[in-house]
């Protein structure tokens, strides 16, 4: 299935690139998420009557993302979770727990946009956890994980 892509996609083309792609990622994603058109004749004229309009909201979109990542950059944030004696937690620290954290310091970051590529943190310490806000513009973040302080026995 051939497609004109419509915004940068990673590992596959910028906007107005003509790719082959298969037909099931076509119709399933690139389509529906409007991140891509079938390569019609009358699709392709569409698409140059209206490529200044999507050059423009595609550069909007890489100066927001490129603001957000000069905001963000090396901003550390501290997550408290439960833990053993060794420092190993009770469970893990995910994207959504960081989201949040995030959320609670002032700063918005959807959970899709963080990476981690070790998956999700299981030890108490400090992590470096990746920000992918646009296809060219990646950020980096400090995460603290904290052991939970117990509370004192009541006698």
């Amino acid at each position: 299935m051939e497609v004109i892509l419509l915004e940068k996609v990673q590992n596959l083309g910028n906007l107005g690139d003509r790719v082959r792609v298969k037909p099931g990622f076509g119709r399933n994603y690139l389509i529906p998420q409007k991140k891509a058109v079938a390569a019609t004749p009358a699709n392709v004229a569409a698409f140059e009557a209206r490529r200044a309009e999507l050059e423009r909201v595609q550069n909007d979109a890489l100066a927001r993302a490129q603001a957000r990542a000069a905001h963000v950059e090396g901003f550390a944030v501290t997550v408290i979770a439960r833990a053993g004696g060794e420092g190993r937690l009770f469970g893990s620290v995910g994207t959504t727990d960081i989201a949040d954290a995030l959320a609670v310091a002032g700063i918005e970051i959807e959970r899709r946009e963080l990476r981690l590529p070790e998956g999700s943190l299981r030890e108490v310490g400090t992590h470096v956890v990746g920000l992918h806000l646009h296809p060219d513009v990646n950020a980096s973040i400090t995460v603290h994980v904290v052991a939970e302080e117990e509370p004192a026995p009541q006698p």
